[in-house]
């Protein structure tokens, strides 16, 4: 059968290239240092803005950075937020010296980076902190969307992305850093680039453990 002015050969097509790009994308920590072309980047936010979201309200705003100062300064200020939190854990020295340099090299070292925030501009405003919360949680989960639209689209073009979620633990440190409005609350950054190599496939809990089937 045909839809949406697909035939069924095209359908067909479609239905096995999105399942094999859903399968076979990865999360990628190592990249080449060759540029990403603009108009990928261009195509892979203009996906992301096709996400859905609550009240069609479009959630998100994008922070791109491409070039090597703005990607060190918000990965020192991530890494000296980092080291407060470790200390306070216990960790030695020396474990969170390791843990910064790889931390620092998977942002500095990817061509380009997407901070991506939650805005409230659009959201429905509530009496309670039930309902508002529970706004917020729809407009958190839209965030989600689009982002898998990011990943895939990259793939789409051989390019490979990372999903860090980092900026949840100190959004006003990345905020300050990049000196955006303060409107905006970080959820997590995307590396973007072309893969070094391209990582397993992780094994994944078997469908009977995730589904609870009523009929």
């Amino acid at each position: 059968m045909s839809f949406d002015g697909f035939s069924t050969d095209e359908a067909e097509s479609l239905s096995e290239w999105v399942d094999r790009a859903i399968h076979r994308r990865r999360s990628v920590r190592a990249y080449r240092s060759t540029p990403v072309p603009s108009q990928d980047v261009d195509a892979i936010l203009e996906a992301a803005r096709w996400a859905p979201s609550p009240h069609n309200s479009e959630p998100w705003r994008f922070v791109v950075l491409r070039s090597a100062e703005p990607k060190e300064r918000l990965a020192r200020a991530m890494g000296e937020r980092w080291v407060v939190d470790l200390t306070g854990d216990g960790w030695t020295q020396e474990a969170i010296d390791q843990e910064l340099h790889k931390s620092f090299g998977r942002i500095t070292e990817s061509p380009v980076v997407v901070v991506v925030c939650l805005t409230a501009e659009g959201l429905d405003v509530y009496p309670d902190p039930v309902r508002q919360n529970a706004e917020s949680m729809m407009a958190a989960h839209s965030v989600g969307s689009a982002v898998q639209n990011m990943m895939l689209t990259a793939y789409a073009r051989g390019l490979a992305t990372g999903w860090m979620c980092a900026p949840l633990f100190c959004p006003e440190t990345v905020v300050e850093a990049l000196g955006v409005s303060s409107e905006l609350a970080p959820q997590g950054l995307i590396t973007i680039g072309y893969p070094d190599s391209w990582p397993k496939q992780r094994k994944r809990l078997p469908m009977d453990e995730l589904i609870v089937d009523l009929g």
